[in-house]
């Protein structure tokens, strides 16, 4: 069937998915997105992620286009028309068509766009199973990546340089050699002692939703957990390393710019933590 999309009060088959040309997400990238993985015809964590979602449009001055209980219907109606179980849903709000000028318009409506595509969620665990290659990029992304804005280009620059490198994601690294965050996802490692250590959020990060939940998951096994900067050199000699998203779960880093972490072979560290997530995603 063909794929359905929601924009601003209808839904439409996506060949017919348009906004008008001076939408300012299309001219300024003034704008935030969202994605939900929804998993049995269930949206994960939904909560947090409107919580984000209305953060990031407060930090931009831009209105909710509607209501969270509203919005969560139109998430739910896109899924069920597009008959899917398993999905990656795409939110995205823009401060909406205004005649160009660098200024906030006065008049202007929000923009919504809601779409939903399947997601294969037998792949992500097979891909679990034998671990992903990232290699390191320099961080050259604005300095307000606590938002999450729809201003990608260098997020997309990284992403495609590790592509031609053969890795899976490319790592992002700061001035001074520390690890910040990977161009779509948040990066952990295990250190000697076993500590899993992430980034602060404090620190210019994305408040990540699945990085979140694996915190609470990983205190609730007990696995003492650090947020702090490390370096790249710190990373390739770690235990293990793992990356997280809403669509990667927790998934194990066997190589890191041609060096191996660990063995070689997905930690048990990830793997235990991939297996509560999942855990947590069927109970929810």
């Amino acid at each position: 069937m063909s794929r359905i999309a929601y924009v601003n009060g209808a839904y439409v088959p996506m060949d017919m998915a348009f906004v008008h040309i001076e939408d300012r997400g299309y001219q300024f990238a003034d704008g935030v997105y969202e994605g939900i993985t929804v998993a049995g015809g269930k949206l994960v964590d939904l909560e947090p992620h409107l919580d984000r979602l209305e953060r990031s449009l407060r930090e931009l001055q831009i209105d909710m286009p509607m209501g969270r209980r509203a919005m969560a219907i139109v998430f739910k109606e896109t899924i069920g028309r597009n008959r899917l179980r398993d999905a990656f849903l795409y939110i995205q709000v823009t401060r909406g068509v205004a005649k160009r000028d660098h200024p906030f318009p006065a008049e202007a409506v929000p923009t919504l766009v809601v779409t939903a595509r399947r997601l294969d969620l037998a792949a992500v665990k097979a891909r679990a199973e034998v671990g992903i290659k990232v290699s390191s990029q320099p961080d050259i992304r604005w300095g307000r990546c606590d938002v999450k804005s729809i201003s990608l280009l260098p997020n997309i620059l990284a992403k495609q340089a590790a592509r031609e490198a053969g890795s899976f994601e490319a790592v992002l690294y700061d001035e001074d050699g520390h690890v910040t965050e990977g161009s779509s996802t948040n990066i952990w490692m295990v250190a000697k002692n076993g500590t899993l250590v992430t980034r602060s959020t404090g620190d210019n990060i994305l408040p990540g939703i699945t990085r979140a939940t694996l915190m609470k998951i990983a205190g609730e096994l007990q696995m003492k957990v650090e947020e702090r900067a490390f370096t790249l050199e710190e990373a390739k000699s770690a235990s293990e390393m793992f990356l997280t998203s809403s669509t990667s779960c927790a998934m194990p880093i066997v190589e890191f710019d041609g060096a191996q972490i660990g063995d070689g072979t997905p930690g048990a560290t990830a793997k235990r933590l991939a297996e509560a997530y999942w855990a947590y995603i069927d109970a929810a």
